[in-house]
């Protein structure tokens, strides 16, 4: 077999051993701090939440605590808000909208709900800017049963001890134009197949649950980040990354059985936001901003729902 012409680890049609995972690892480099820009931040966060560490990663413990934010007045009789950040440690804006998000005043919405919040779900790859972790498993594919990602089984360990019935999960994300030049290269090479280029949606969008759309509320959230950037529009084909749009930014997976962050629990409402933090009409703080506003957007549909 020929050496892969679209990534430079790995051979054609051969799926990646141990020894090609362990190089794509030795390739990785630290790019950024953490513990300085996200763990310093912490001290910021609004007393209406508590800090708690749920885990930490097993490459290095002492590097890598696993941290949640939880209402400090948690009343099970409340509906349950979940909401996450840096399942993709390279996805920066939620990490950061989510904090961003936690330091603001939330009273309004702690008397309507509990929140659980988790800023950095996978910190190694916030500091490497990695989509995988750091075994080159996709966490965002492996919220399942017996899950092969510590930073997803750490995760569903932490949510499913909360007390309460989930009312929402609402997922961070980014999608970047390095999806296309790095990480979908590396994951056609590491799984052996054929790389297919696509294009990179200029602009938010949301994905929704295939299962259970919600498409008013998916809408309802692509209408406040209006405010804030440009929602992304279908290419030629109605598609947004390959998916038909069926609204304007609503994409919709089936969550549960792609093994998505969203999906691990039976959350009535669920959505996954895809911010573009390179596009030349947004800038870093916009797309802070449009994690805040996706959260914002959310909970106040359910406060108008509950009326």
């Amino acid at each position: 077999m020929t050496e892969n012409s679209f990534y430079p680890i790995g051979k054609k049609g051969i799926v990646w051993n141990q020894a090609e995972k362990k190089q794509w690892f030795d390739n990785a480099v630290k790019s950024r701090s953490y513990q300085q820009q996200v763990v310093d931040k912490f001290s910021t966060i609004s007393d209406d939440f508590e800090c708690q560490q749920y885990a930490a990663l097993s490459i290095n413990p002492e590097a890598y605590p696993l941290f949640a934010f939880k209402s400090k007045n948690w009343d099970e009789n409340k509906p349950v808000i979940i909401i996450t950040g840096g399942v993709h440690g390279y996805e920066t804006s939620g990490v950061q909208g989510l904090i961003a998000f936690l330091q603001k005043n939330n009273s309004t919405y702690l008397s309507h709900f509990n929140i659980a919040a988790l800023p950095c779900i996978s910190p190694w790859g916030y500091e490497h800017i990695a989509r995988w972790n750091p075994h080159a498993i996709d966490p965002n594919r492996s919220f399942v049963a017996n899950s092969d990602s510590e930073e997803a089984a750490f995760a569903m360990d932490y949510v499913q001890q909360l007390t309460g019935k989930v009312l929402l999960h609402i997922d961070l994300h980014e999608t970047t134009d390095t999806d296309e030049s790095e990480f979908r290269p590396a994951l056609a090479a590491r799984d052996g197949e054929e790389f297919i280029a696509d294009s990179i949606p200029d602009g938010f969008y949301v994905v929704g649950d295939s299962e259970n759309k919600r498409a008013d509320f998916q809408s309802a959230i692509i209408e406040a980040v209006k405010k804030v950037t440009h929602i992304a529009p279908a290419d030629q084909n109605g598609n947004i990354i390959g998916s038909k749009a069926e609204a304007e930014g609503v994409i919709y997976y089936d969550l549960k059985s792609l093994g998505l962050c969203a999906g691990m629990t039976d959350a009535s409402y669920t959505t996954t936001t895809e911010v573009y933090p390179d596009s030349e009409h947004a800038t870093d703080q916009d797309c802070n901003l449009a994690q805040v506003a996706s959260i914002e957007a959310a909970l106040d549909y359910l406060i108008a729902a509950q009326q």
